[in-house]
């Protein structure tokens, strides 16, 4: 432990009891699905099938058990304990006092690539926001270029000292670097600013191109790391911007409802070793400038999925990594069409598959390396749910299946169906016993309509994800360059043409799962359809999900909506203006004359 780090917030026999006690149910709940399916499977003696889906189930499933464990954990630590918030995360109400800052912090934006003005104007309101608390003295402004299009360059100096002519006596709070080159992607981007600029700060919270946060939010995390020297990150629960994609809209919704019951259950046991995401988060400067610099990895490759690596290394110094799981003015924005949110999980696959290499670095705590292997299995159990689905339809054209236990494999089917459900479902729950939770979503009829919607869209993105990461896990071997670029964050139609040329595989695959599970049984074909239902809806749930017209709708409808579509709050209203005033503008030069 650094000298510089005082004891921890909570006794280690405590944190070891909690998570002796999650490890242990998760290890029964495990043990206890592999000896029922390999008595279902063994009715009739062992196979190669047999034996192929009992190993691809004990790949794919402990993923699934604990999410159910987190979710149930929250559940009942937002439901049945007195103080939730207390025994999870016992350093937030430093965060709620109002006293003054002393420490210096820099708000440092990323961007590659990315619309400049969009990105400026989300760091813009933000600067406003974060003034108007009286504090705004006590933060510098960061934009960190790796962009290499000479054209989006010029654009972002021109966005850039239009915004410092704005500020006027703020200016000199105001900063832009551009590198030549793009050593290390964005682990090199912020290395590069704690070298050359970290010294004259405490803190920074990094943020990406889509980030945006609230002036409170920012106080209450730096206030939180002033209380507690200890910690060397505090990652804020971001959640989903209001949007007009209909797919971002769909999606977030439930990643909305489930965020934070599985939040809440995860820091629970996680505690010290808490997740850290990359952005919208406080990181202490100085422990990690000095042990957070990543390692290479063979060949010299740089790391794509930086951060939690970088939670780990700080953890190794002996500062803590600490998630606030409550929502609060912390936002992002998610992809808005489903080609555009299968190449962000592609881009997390390629990234979180480096961390193989990563597991035996020395002096990483055991909770570290855990984690590191939980973002592993992430992808890896992909192709195994991909093959239990083949080979679920193979399984009765292959061997006699007149003795098999029918009843008792439905009721595991069932079950794990629910085992796949359960974060978003204990989501849904927790907003609808929270008071006032349902009003929040537009009513009870809305909030029912909308999780009906999402829960069937996830078996589309589902089934396109998993087997997308399937077909670039078999191809990585072979193929890995890095290639990790600019994303397109606007909602915009899909070319069908595209959309086809991106789908096709997942097609043929559910095609031909559905035709062997025919041709087996119309029942089993029937039992199977929530899971190929995806591969097949995938194409016209694609070009649907990113019609604009039908975006307009669901927002008119407030159908999917997030409660701060429904009750803006200040800087999300404000940010609404503002683009609104640059379309204006944008309109105004393209009208005048020659």
């Amino acid at each position: 432990m650094s000298a510089a780090a005082p004891a921890g917030l909570q006794s280690r026999a405590d944190l070891f009891r909690r998570r002796l006690l999650v490890a242990a149910i998760n290890a029964a709940v495990y043990a206890a699905l592999l000896i029922w399916l390999a008595d279902i499977l063994g009715q009739d003696g062992w196979s190669v099938i047999d034996a192929a889906i009992l190993a691809a189930f004990a790949i794919a499933a402990p993923w699934s058990v604990l999410g159910v464990c987190n979710a149930a954990l929250g559940f009942w630590l937002l439901h049945c304990h007195r103080r939730p918030l207390d025994s999870v995360a016992p350093f937030a109400r430093a965060g709620e006092t109002r006293r003054r800052l002393g420490a210096q912090t820099a708000i440092a934006l990323t961007i590659r690539d990315e619309d400049p003005a969009r990105a400026l104007t989300r760091l813009a309101v933000m600067k406003a926001d974060l003034d108007a608390t009286g504090d705004g003295a006590r933060f510098d402004w960061f934009v960190l270029s790796d962009t290499t299009d000479a054209r989006i360059a010029a654009q972002e100096e021109r966005e850039f000292a239009r915004w410092r002519a704005e500020e006027g006596a703020d200016a000199p709070r105001l900063h832009y670097r551009r590198r030549s080159d793009n050593i290390g992607y964005k682990a090199g981007n912020i290395r590069d600013f704690c070298e050359r600029f970290g010294g004259a700060f405490e803190f920074m919270i990094p943020l990406d191109a889509d980030s945006l946060m609230d002036g409170e939010t920012i106080l209450r995390l730096v206030r939180i790391g002033e209380a507690y020297p200890r910690i060397g990150i505090i990652q804020s629960l971001v959640v989903g911007a209001p949007s007009r994609s209909a797919f971002a809209r769909v999606f977030q919704f439930g990643m909305r409802a489930g965020m934070r019951s599985y939040t809440m259950g995860a820091a629970w046991w996680g505690a010290d070793c808490g997740p850290f995401w990359g952005h919208n988060a406080l990181v202490r400067i100085a422990p990690f400038a000095q042990h957070c610099d990543l390692p290479r990895l063979s060949g010299g490759r740089h790391i794509l999925s930086h951060d939690q690596i970088e939670a780990a290394l700080m953890r190794r110094a002996g500062y803590e990594v600490r998630v606030l799981p409550v929502e609060s003015g912390s936002y992002e924005e998610n992809p808005p069409t489903l080609l555009e949110f299968m190449r962000r999980d592609l881009r997390w696959c390629r990234g979180n598959m480096q961390y193989v290499e990563l597991l035996f670095l020395p002096g990483l705590l055991p909770m570290s390396r855990f984690q590191l292997v939980w973002a592993i299995s992430m992808f890896i159990g992909a192709p195994a749910w991909t093959a239990i689905i083949l080979l679920g339809a193979l399984l009765p054209l292959v061997q006699d299946v007149s003795t098999f236990p029918s009843a008792s494999a439905a009721a595991l089917y069932l079950l794990f169906l629910g085992f796949y459900l359960a974060p978003k479902l204990t989501g849904y729950a927790d907003i609808a016993l929270t008071p006032g939770g349902l009003a929040r979503y537009g009513g009870a009829a809305r909030y029912l309509i909308g999780a009906g919607l999402e829960i069937a869209a996830s078996f589309v993105i589902g089934a396109v994800t998993t087997f997308a990461v399937t077909v670039f896990l078999l191809r990585l071997p072979f193929d890995d360059g890095a290639a990790w670029g600019a994303q397109t964050r606007d909602a915009h139609r899909l070319d069908a043409w595209e959309t086809a040329r991106a789908l096709w595989p997942q097609f043929v695959f559910g095609a031909a799962s559905l035709a062997l599970a025919t041709i087996a049984s119309p029942r089993l074909a029937l039992w199977s359809a929530p899971l190929t239902f995806g591969y097949l809806a995938a194409f016209p749930f694609a070009l649907a999900s990113a019609s604009p017209r039908l975006g307009a709708w669901l927002a008119r409808i407030r159908l999917c909506a997030v409660p701060e579509e429904r009750d803006p709050p200040a800087i999300i209203d404000a940010l609404r203006q503002r683009e609104q005033g640059s379309l204006v503008e944008v309109r105004e030069r393209v009208a005048e004359p020659a």
